[in-house]
């Protein structure tokens, strides 16, 4: 199989939860233990950091990646979900794994996937720890699929374990409270292993507190350093936190005898962090007159934050571009939205994409008031040929919906 081939067989035939949902989720790592014996083991050969959290995740471990290459080491980068090619996931030093290497991998190991029913998620971490260990990397940032305790990265042992933050998503697998979901995350909390934790409420805080005193784990909260000036360009209000959180954690890994990491190295990193891994849908800047912005958020507590530094720009009037995945809780989130603005509804081209109409008339009971579009294409091309130099685009709802515009 050639590389679409490829690709097209790793999302078509096995459950994807970006594209399914519910149908993906396992609820234990048995497979995932499978398929690591079957390569060999290879998650035993490698260093890592492990993240996890609900929003920030992909900036953190970005940040640190980045600081990381830039103190000269070799970095395995490991997230999800992509924007435009699946090869985003997989990254050492901030190229994507060649599209033989995936060919290649699936080929070899098609028989034993299909053989012991492995999802997407599974193949794909499988993937990454191969291609690692042929890389020979010195470090790896390891970012969590969806909760911890049972994610398909749960098998590593890392140097670090973090927490970005707690709040309500994918509740139909992790819960529906803070204590419930905050305690999946807890999962990846190890023994004898210091875990940084990002942000916290004083419910999560005593969950992730009495789990790291039960596995003797030094826990750091990072919310309370004092963050020097690191420019960044990564613009988006809530990278300060993505910065804090990236901070402690090399604060721990100064520390340790083999990692060497200065002031100029954190700054770098900081300042290259999208020219050194090639991160994009965070706050990212498309165009200047009018203002065109595309972002990723898409719960409540990331919404919050992305909507409020919208709302501090200076600009004659709003226009939004807006789609999301059919397991969004709408209730939550439209009310965020504000009602001075023109909205252009859209479903994202994947088969979890809420029909736009749907999302229209459900908008239109929050007092949110715009108009249907067959394809996210459109619905940004007529905010284009309606909004005047001076005005704000904004688009976002889902990740998917970013990629598409990107």
């Amino acid at each position: 199989m050639n590389y679409q081939q490829t690709l097209q067989w790793l999302f078509s035939q096995l459950p994807v939860y970006q594209l399914q949902g519910a149908t993906a989720y396992k609820e234990d790592l048995t497979n995932t233990l499978l398929l690591a014996e079957h390569l060999k083991n290879p998650e035993n050969l490698l260093q890592f950091i492990h993240v996890g959290g609900t929003n920030g995740k992909g900036s953190t471990s970005h940040f640190l990646a980045s600081v990381l290459h830039d103190a000269g080491y070799k970095v395995g980068l490991y997230t999800s979900p992509h924007l435009k090619d699946f090869r985003e996931r997989i990254k050492v030093n901030g190229k994507e794994i060649p599209e033989e290497y995936v060919c290649d991998f699936v080929e070899k190991n098609k028989t034993f996937f299909e053989k012991n029913e492995l999802s997407f998620f599974e193949m794909t971490v499988g993937l990454a720890f191969d291609y690692f260990v042929s890389q020979k990397t010195d470090i790896n940032i390891i970012e969590v699929g969806m909760g911890g305790r049972l994610d398909a990265t749960n098998i590593i042992t890392p140097l670090v374990s973090v927490i970005t933050n707690i709040s309500k998503d994918h509740t139909q697998f992790l819960g529906t409270t803070m204590q419930s979901i905050a305690t999946e995350k807890a999962g990846i909390i190890k023994k004898n292993i210091p875990v940084v934790i990002g942000e916290y409420t004083p419910e999560t805080k005593d969950i992730f507190t009495a789990k790291a005193n039960a596995m003797q784990a030094d826990i750091y909260f990072a919310s309370e350093l004092i963050l020097q000036s690191y420019p960044s360009p990564l613009a988006g209000d809530y990278q300060v936190h993505n910065k804090k959180t990236a901070l402690q954690t090399i604060r721990i890994l100064q520390k340790l005898p083999y990692f060497v990491i200065s002031e100029e190295n954190i700054k770098n990193g900081f300042s290259g962090v999208i020219a050194n891994t090639g991160l994009q849908g965070r706050w990212q800047q498309l165009e200047e007159h009018p203002k065109v912005i595309a972002d990723t958020a898409h719960n409540k507590s990331g919404l919050e934050i992305v909507l409020n530094q919208i709302q501090n720009e200076n600009f004659e009037h709003l226009h939004i571009v807006l789609g999301v995945v059919n397991d969004k809780d709408l209730d939550e989130i439209l009310p965020l939205f504000p009602k001075k603005a023109t909205y252009y509804f859209c479903k994202p081209a994947i088969p979890r994409g809420l029909d736009a109409a749907i999302l229209q008339q459900k908008a239109l009971y929050f007092h949110l008031k715009g108009e249907v579009y067959n394809s996210v294409s459109n619905a940004y091309k007529a905010a284009i040929d309606n909004a005047t130099k001076s005005d704000f685009i904004y688009i976002g709802g889902s990740t998917f919906v970013v990629a598409e515009v990107l």
